[in-house]
């Protein structure tokens, strides 16, 4: 890969990850995470699964994992406060396909994902991607690993868009030379993201003067155009317009399984899972995860006990959810 491409992701990844976990920091105590398969399995305290990770996409063996102090954060005595494990002890074996997140925030997805790529480690323990410990990747092997999408990443390069989609086509895993997921309407896979989210009246703006949504789908097609074996998306769809997010999921979903390529993303839209996803991780406030199709993970019982809240009242909670990333990203790029 070039090294100019490898600069640029740096900087992305470098200015997403320091705003998009650290909500996610210090809320629980210490307890053992446990992921729940609605195919009737549960890893349990007396059940180990540590060093029999088999499946070929992510494996976690045994993580735990807890951000640093935050300086300058401290308790009402002016002492230091000391964050807890967002995991603890997790093991699990995940599999490839689309998969979306969801769950109340601050329940450790965006975590999840970061570890699962690469862009965090564990302090003890593994996590495992395609069969190599993560850990030992080089920051060049880790992009062509998994591609990562954060919350709010905005660009820091005035050149217009349509040069740097140019340019990570040519200079990404791709070489500039794969087929179309629709083949018998585009000409290469350039062609058709170009189409499919909307980009031709931007190509020529500076990719600093783009609105939150224009830099949002210009980054969905970045992630396809790059060619990484796996894609991690956190919340990349809430400055969109429905018809835009539902076309995203659509292909999407269409990428994943043309392409071989896992992708996790999360995002706060129920009813939109529902629709696209291949499976579901629901995440819960005290880090049971449940894993499954939309059908066996999406009940109203599993949603009521991780929302904490009827399900009648959910829109109204994924709503101002949205509204309160909407805010933040307005925020940051006011900065």
């Amino acid at each position: 890969m070039h090294a100019g491409l490898l600069l640029i992701l740096y900087n992305l990844s470098f200015w997403g990850g320091r705003h998009s976990a650290a909500s996610e920091a210090g809320l629980l105590s210490p307890q053992k995470t446990i992921l729940t398969l609605t195919r009737h399995h549960r890893y349990t305290e007396k059940e180990s699964i540590q060093g029999a990770c088999v499946n070929p996409f992510i494996c976690f063996d045994a993580v735990q994992f807890t951000y640093p102090p935050l300086e300058g954060d401290t308790d009402e005595n002016g002492n230091q406060i000391i964050p807890k494990p967002v995991f603890y002890n997790f093991s699990a074996e995940l599999p490839a396909g689309a998969v979306h997140l969801t769950g109340p925030n601050a329940s450790g997805k965006s975590t999840f994902m970061l570890l699962a790529a690469g862009r965090l480690h564990p302090e003890r323990g593994s996590v495992r991607l395609f069969g190599s410990d993560t850990a030992r990747l080089s920051p060049e092997q880790l992009q062509e690993y998994a591609s990562f999408i954060y919350q709010n990443m905005e660009f820091e390069t005035a050149q217009p868009a349509a040069e740097l989609l140019a340019y990570v086509y040519a200079n990404g895993f791709f070489s500039g030379n794969t087929p179309a997921i629709d083949s018998n309407t585009y000409r290469s896979l350039h062609e058709e993201v170009i189409s499919v989210f909307e980009l031709e009246p931007v190509l020529a703006h500076r990719l600093t003067e783009l609105s939150k949504g224009e830099i949002q789908r210009v980054l969905l097609a970045f992630s396809f155009l790059y060619g990484s074996k796996s894609i991690f998306m956190d919340e990349p769809l809430f400055a969109l317009e429905q018809y835009q997010k539902e076309r995203a999921l659509s292909y999407i979903r269409s990428y994943a399984k043309q392409k071989q390529v896992p992708i996790y993303l999360s995002m706060h839209e129920l009813e939109l899972t529902r629709r696209f996803a291949e499976l579901v991780m629901l995440f819960y406030p005290d880090r049971t995860i449940d894993l499954g199709t939309p059908d066996e993970v999406l009940t109203q019982s599993a949603l009521e006990k991780a929302y904490g809240v009827p399900l009648a009242m959910l829109k109204d909670a994924e709503k101002l959810t949205r509204e309160n990333l909407k805010e933040t990203a307005a925020v940051l790029s006011a900065q």
